[in-house]
Formats: C-alpha cells, structure tokens, sequence
C-alpha cells in the first residue's frame, strides 16, 4: 500500500513539472528548460519575452546601422563549382568613413581569382552582387538617422533586393509582394507556428548569459505541411540584462518548379557606438533563379574598428 501511494504521489508530482515545462503564447506551446522555469516562479515573464521576440526590428536595423557607422572589413566571398572546387573568389578590405550620415567607402585591398569580374568589370555571380549590395559602397551615400537610405532605388531589380534582404535580416516576419514564400515566413501566424516546435532556454554566449528563443521545423510532417516550410530552423540569443541579441542562427530553404535556395547563416552583433551593429556575418548557400545559373557560395564577412 505504502509503495502504490508513494508511486502515485511521484506520478502526480511528475505530471505537475512536466505541465510546468512549456507556456502557451497564442496557441504556441513553446517548451523551457529548468533554469526558464525557476525565473518564471521569480518574475521572469515568459509572454512578454515572446511577444519582445515576436516583435523585435532590432535584428534588421542592426544592418542598418551599418549605414550610420565608420568602420574596417574583412570581406570573403567563394563561388563554388559542381565538383565542390572554388570557382572563384574575392578577398578584399574596405574602410568605410562617415561625414554626418553620408558614408564612403574605400578599398584597402582587394585579391580575385577565377571569373569572379566580367569583361566589363561587373559582378559575373549573383551572390557577389547581392552581397556588394548589401556590405559595399560607391560614391558617396547618405542615410537617415535610423540607417535607411534618404533616395532609395527604384524599380524591380532593386524592389526584389529589398525584399530578400527582409529575407536574410529578417527571418520571421511576413515579406509583402513576396508570392508563395512571402507568408511562410511568419512564424508567429497560426497556420505556420503549428508547423514548428518552440523552445526557450538559458545558455551563455561567448560569456555572457542568454535567453535562447529556438524555433525547429517539425520532423515527420506531411508531404503537404513540408512544402510549407521556408525556415528550417531559427535560434536567437537575447542577453538577460537588457535584451539585446548577440547571435542569430538560421536556415532557409525552398523548392519550386521556377526557383530553388538552401541558405544557412550565422550572425554576430555587438554593441558599438551604442549602436547594435553585426561584426561577424556567415553564409553558407546555393541559389537557383531564373535566368541565372545555379550559384553555390560562401561568404564571411568581419566589421570591427567602428567610429561614428
């Protein structure tokens, strides 16, 4: 007898930590881990620290921030053939100067192999004019004060740019005018969050301690409910003391008839400046689009020594 009471006694204990495992935001069930737990039980506010997730532009205009800071970088790009060898390549260092919130940018060095220029002297791969659009300046460009640019181009080409850098920044968040993969994005939508299992942990990152908002694409899904997913995966890491983020994880993936992408990428910030601005940005992908060759890539690139 005394054996059965202290069996169901356990088995209701273990059923009360396990239903205190997870929290739900808006029909998400998202699971925590024990040290989560306990900050619940002393303040730590889960639905807030959710919905601060749902909610944050800090990630995207820390890329922007770019556009309001001087600054030197190391920038590595690799094209990659089908037999895995590099095609070709660009190693170079550029320093950016400000003057108010117009920037200009100098190149410091620059080594290239293969193809990577075409006859003309343009980008031949589209991986490395996406990236020149992104980290690269000509002339001199002036931004407003929160990094956006004060005459933004016009036209499709550069709506399309504009629309896979919301892509790339920013994961999670609907892409509008995007067909087909623009909603699938949204994590936070009822009909793609069931898709995902959610997770908030307690890690470190390079020292300093980190809530860690983690979101998987559901194994064994359905033919159908796989063919919804774009984001694979997607892990932020927000310091507890004031919640910044510090890294972003991610991986993108999608198959049509017309298009196809596989992207991964790793993203560190810093605080600089008092501005949140990355310095280690990773990439790691292979795009096929229409009218392009297939394009395998990798590129690093490295800020540091920022002025303002």
């Amino acid at each position: 007898m005394r054996l059965l009471l202290l069996f169901t006694v356990a088995f209701f204990i273990s059923n009360i930590s396990r239903a205190q495992d997870t929290a739900n935001y808006r029909g998400m069930t998202v699971n925590l881990d024990e040290v989560v737990v306990q900050a619940k039980r002393v303040g730590f506010d889960v639905n807030s620290f959710i919905k601060r997730v749902e909610t944050d532009t800090t990630f995207y205009r820390a890329f922007r921030n770019l556009h309001l800071l001087g600054y030197s970088a190391d920038n590595d790009i690799r094209i990659y053939g089908k037999k895995g060898k590099v095609d070709a390549f660009l190693k170079s260092q550029t320093l950016q100067t400000m003057q108010g919130t117009c920037r200009t940018m100098k190149v410091l060095h620059e080594e290239t192999g293969g193809d990577f220029y075409t006859s003309k002297g343009d980008y031949r791969y589209y991986t490395a004019e996406l990236y020149a659009n992104f980290f690269f300046t000509k002339g001199t460009v002036c931004a407003k004060a929160n990094g956006e640019s004060i005459e933004p181009s016009k036209g499709n080409l550069a709506k399309h740019k504009a629309q896979l850098k919301q892509l790339i920044f920013n994961p999670g968040q609907p892409i509008k005018g995007v067909p087909i993969v623009g909603g699938k994005v949204a994590i936070f939508d009822p009909e793609v969050m069931r898709l995902y299992d959610f997770s908030i942990t307690s890690e470190d990152f390079n020292g300093v301690p980190c809530w860690v908002f983690s979101a998987f694409a559901k194994k064994n899904l359905g033919y159908f409910d796989k063919n919804d997913i774009v984001i694979n995966e997607l892990v932020t890491y927000f310091t507890k003391e004031n919640f910044d983020i510090v890294n972003r994880k991610y991986s993108l993936s999608y198959k049509t008839m017309v298009f196809d992408f596989n992207v991964k990428m790793n993203v560190q910030l810093v605080k600089k400046q008092d501005l949140l601005t990355p310095v280690l940005v990773t990439y790691e992908g292979t795009w096929d689009v229409p009218f392009k060759k297939r394009e395998t890539a990798i590129f690093i690139a490295k800020f540091h020594e920022f002025t303002r």
